[in-house]
């Protein structure tokens, strides 16, 4: 059975089998070296004419990136890697190159991202780039995990819907047999759905879809999204969770060997500030940011918002009414400001939440301000008939987490396969 080659270069005196691809391959005549790697290291194999069994010596002979099986014994050498290598007793070329590589995974030969992304499957052949996906899983590990700690149900929703889950027009029509449906902008409606019928504390880690036109390198057209929902909460209760589900992900990650060799000065937040929308824009108008209360903020005051509160990780709440999802409960007293905050991290926004309207006719009546039409929401609303309890939840974008935590210039470089206006390939 195939070892792992890490686990191998601690079985000195031992026979083992390895599999992997080759990093480097020196011929010296009588000597032949091959430096082998797999997704946790690499190691020396170390061929002697005459030593090792000549069937074995002849196939050693082999190009960069090939696939091979390796048996043989583990042995000390202190000029080696590691101060281990492998006597080969058995050599087997299992995946032969046939053309020439047009991204080096050695990484010796830099690539433009455009040519990494279109032959991804040797980018992540590279070290580096494998370890993006190694803690990225370790963060939605993180999310999981510690929403199972507090009692929470792991759902399922829908990504085919019947009308646009958040209101919007930017969303990707497809034909469902005889009608017309959409990818889901959100698993909003239906983790709503869900707390109303009686899991009253869920979860989820899901695929979801935004046709907005966007060339940035903070958007693409389908993300992860980590959502919750909470019955019997408001957004005060809601807040909690996503500071303390979101310091529970980055502790998780704080020592991950693969984060501190991209990102070793990397440190998780000691709290999650709280501010409201209003003391925002007052703080930059008062540091000469010109700003409109009722307007949403720009990727550059996002950045300034952060430089001026000298804060790693904040949530902006109470926001404008009119900036927000249909769904977003109004402030008791002041219906222009709503119950919805974003938390902020290194200057982007990473989540997105709100206490939701769990009264039917504030539904319909805030879906009419926004040009809506409620008989369209009917299969939403219904559920709100039958005895909803207040409920508020949010999302936390995975690839844009990955992103900050891992100080990434490009979002594609955390997603594995990218979808972005121009990119439906591989």
């Amino acid at each position: 059975m195939k070892m792992d080659i890490n686990v191998a270069k601690k079985s000195t005196g031992k026979e083992v089998e390895i599999g992997g691809f080759v990093h480097e391959f020196r011929n010296l005549g009588k000597l032949k070296f091959v430096l082998l790697r797999d997704w946790t290291g690499k190691i020396q194999i170390t061929a002697k004419k005459g030593v090792v069994p000549d069937e074995v010596f002849n196939a050693i002979d082999v190009n960069k990136e090939e696939a091979v099986v390796v048996k043989g014994k583990v042995v000390e050498n202190k000029i080696a890697p590691d101060g281990v290598e492998l006597i080969p007793s058995y050599f087997k070329v299992v995946g032969k190159v046939y053309k020439k590589l047009p991204v080096d995974p050695t990484g010796v030969v830099k690539s433009e991202l455009d040519i990494r992304l279109n032959y991804r499957f040797l980018d992540l052949r590279k070290h580096d780039v494998s370890a993006i996906f190694k803690v990225k899983s370790e963060l939605v590990t993180g999310f999981r995990e510690y929403l199972l700690s507090k009692g929470f149900v792991e759902i399922h929703p829908t990504v085919i819907v019947a009308a646009a889950t958040e209101g919007g027009a930017d969303v990707f029509p497809i034909q469902y047999f005889e009608h017309k449906a959409f990818l889901a902008q959100s698993p909003q409606l239906y983790k709503q759905m869900a707390v109303v019928g009686g899991l009253e504390k869920v979860f989820m880690t899901m695929p979801v879809f935004r046709a907005e036109k966007h060339n940035t390198t903070t958007h693409l057209n389908e993300i992860i999204q980590m959502d919750i929902e909470m019955a019997f909460a408001d957004d005060k209760v809601a807040m909690d969770m996503l500071s303390s589900t979101f310091l529970a992900i980055l502790k998780r990650v704080e020592k991950n060997e693969n984060l501190m060799e991209l990102n070793p000065d990397f440190e998780v937040p000691k709290e999650v500030k709280r501010y409201t929308y209003t003391e925002i824009v007052e703080l930059l108008n008062e540091n000469n940011v010109k700003m409109e209360w009722g307007e949403d903020f720009t990727k550059e005051q996002e950045h300034k918002i952060s430089e001026l509160l000298n804060e790693e990780v904040f949530i902006i709440h109470e926001w404008p009414t009119k900036t927000r999802a249909f769904y977003s409960m109004p402030k008791e007293g002041d219906e222009d400001v709503c119950l919805a905050y974003d938390l902020m991290y290194k200057g982007l926004e990473i989540s997105s939440g709100a206490q939701r309207i769990h009264i039917p006719e504030l539904l319909e009546e805030q879906l009419r301000k926004r040009g809506l039409k409620p008989e369209n929401f009917d299969f939403y609303i219904e559920a709100f008939r039958y005895g909803a309890p207040p409920h508020a939840g949010w999302s936390i974008g995975l690839e844009r987490l990955t992103m900050k935590v891992l100080n990434l210039n490009n979002i594609r470089e955390a997603m594995l396969f990218p979808r972005d206006r121009t990119r439906v390939y591989p």
